[in-house]
């Protein structure tokens, strides 16, 4: 098969190499996808970038993906080969042949059906950033007739937060940076929309909430939203984060977080409890068979040019996720 692989860290263009490499073959307990498309997240360019050292002495990228199931390993029913399927994790938690080849084996418990109205391109948007959406948003528990903030709505995790929150009944409010992301998050259900570079974001969500704050926060920079975070949750409320870059060690008033009997969750996808992960596959899947969701695909690259579409992630200006397609 044709694959992507890398044998040290670099820039793209330096170590990304495009070859052949051995077929797969599904084990136990899995399934042998073609894949159609792979999903590029930050982490898959980071990881690639370096400095940190190579996690196995050879790794082909990109962690998400959508495809069809062609063959299947023991223990696995056969009514699985035909699937069109959507999947996370393919270079991760041991792995290191990720989703940037002609094909993956994976695990059925990683693989969910593509609803028939959901293109390829579309299913590979999902994996990390709408499963760790999924679980910042419902860690604390339901949120029908409970206001959410979420941090970063037109983001990658946080536009999914964004359209999963008001799917399952609340009420949204999201921040953002700029009128076209402030456009972006209205499209995907956002009741409120505050461009925290021109309105002070708390006096904003007090009196949209009658001073009463917000019952649940979905954050996009733990350690450089905290002094935010305590002026606008309610008490009893919660906050969930999966990035914390404005302060990478922040210092957290404990006293204030007791005060409020404030519920802290810090969101990490591959160690986050399997039956979690499992709700979080199953609503997904149910969401976007819907047909009222936006899964932004923000650029389409060939297999042999998938170094054209981590330096479009590593940009930084993508709306959505960057796929490859082989």
């Amino acid at each position: 098969m044709k694959a992507i692989w890398y044998d040290a860290t670099g820039p793209a263009r330096e170590v990304l190499q495009y070859g052949d490499r051995p077929t797969p073959e599904p084990g136990h307990g899995q399934a042998l996808i073609r894949v159609k498309a792979s999903g590029v997240n930050p982490s898959d360019a980071g990881m690639r970038a370096g400095p940190a050292a190579m996690a196995y002495p050879r790794i082909t990228p990109n962690s998400d993906g959508a495809g069809i199931v062609e063959a299947v390993g023991p223990g696995v029913a056969a009514a699985w080969v035909g699937k069109r399927v959507w999947f996370y994790n393919g270079q991760r938690n041991g792995r290191a042949f990720g989703s940037a080849a002609e094909y993956i084996e994976l695990d059925t418990d990683l693989l969910m059906e593509l609803p028939d109205g959901v293109s390829f391109a579309q299913g590979a948007t999902l994996g990390i950033p709408c499963m760790t959406a999924h679980r910042s948003l419902f860690v604390a528990g339901p949120v029908q007739g409970r206001t959410v903030l979420v941090t970063g709505g037109a983001g990658a995790v946080g536009h999914y937060a964004v359209q999963l929150a008001k799917w399952a009944g609340a009420t949204v409010i999201a921040t953002v940076s700029s009128e076209e992301k402030a456009e972006r998050a209205r499209a995907g259900g956002a009741d409120h929309v505050i461009d925290y570079r021109q309105e002070k974001v708390a006096r904003r969500v007090r009196e949209l909430t009658d001073g009463e704050g917000v019952h649940h926060v979905v954050d996009v920079d733990f350690g450089g939203n905290i002094a935010t975070t305590l002026q606008v949750v309610r008490v009893n409320g919660s906050v969930a984060f999966y990035a914390t870059k404005g302060a990478r060690e922040p210092v957290v008033p404990a006293g204030a977080l007791m005060g409020l009997n404030l519920g802290v969750h810090g969101v990490y996808l591959p160690i986050t409890p399997p039956e979690a992960r499992k709700r979080a596959q199953q609503d997904i899947t149910r969401w976007i068979a819907t047909g009222e969701r936006i899964l932004s695909v923000a650029g389409r690259f060939p297999l042999e040019d998938c170094a054209g579409a981590h330096e479009l992630v590593e940009a930084g200006a993508k709306v959505g996720t960057v796929v490859v397609e082989p």
